[in-house]
C-alpha cells in the first residue's frame, strides 16, 4: 500500500458540496492499495500511521503520533498514487488495485483505524473529492508498504 501522511492544522473532505469528513489538528492520510496488498497490509499500515512520531514535543522534537495528541485521521483513497510517469508525460495506474480490491482495502484501512483511534474521518471511495487542508510544518510523509 502506498500512502502519504500530511500533518494537518485542519483538514476537510467534500463530496459534490457535502462534507464528507472534518478534522482539526491530526493526519491527513491519502492512501492506495496495489493489487498485491492485502488486509495484513492495510493493518500494519494503520498501526505504522497511528505510532508515526511526527508531532512535536514541548522541546520541539518530533516525538509525538496522532494518537498522543489526540489528534484526528482524516482517511481519503487515492489511486493517483501509484502514477508510473517513466513512459512519457500522461502517467499510468496500471500499478493501483482495481476498484473492487481497492474499496475492500480502503474499506480495511478505516474499520483498522476506527477500531485503534477515536477520531477518524474519512472522504468517500470513487468520488470527486475536494480536499482542503492546512498542512502544519509542512510535514509531508510517503510511506509505501509491501508483503
Amino acid at each position: 500500500m502506498i500512502a502519504v501522511l500530511q500533518r494537518v492544522a485542519s483538514a476537510r473532505v467534500e463530496v459534490a458540496g457535502r462534507v464528507t469528513g472534518a478534522i482539526g489538528p491530526g493526519l491527513l492520510m491519502l492512501v492506495c492499495a496495489e493489487p498485491a496488498d492485502s488486509e495484513a497490509i492495510a493493518d500494519k499500515l494503520v498501526a505504522k500511521v497511528l505510532k508515526l512520531r511526527i508531532f512535536s514535543d514541548e522541546a520541539g522534537k518530533m516525538n509525538r503520533s496522532v494518537a498522543d495528541i489526540g489528534g484526528g485521521l482524516l482517511v481519503v483513497s487515492q489511486f493517483t498514487l501509484a502514477a508510473d510517469t517513466a513512459g512519457g508525460n500522461r502517467p499510468s495506474f496500471s500499478g493501483a488495485a482495481g476498484p473492487e480490491l481497492g474499496r475492500r482495502l480502503y474499506e480495511r484501512v478505516l474499520a483498522a483505524a476506527r477500531a485503534l483511534h477515536p477520531q477518524v474521518e474519512c472522504g468517500e471511495f470513487g468520488a470527486d473529492m475536494q480536499v482542503h487542508l492546512i498542512n502544519d510544518g509542512p510535514v509531508t510523509i510517503p510511506i509505501t508498504l509491501r508483503a
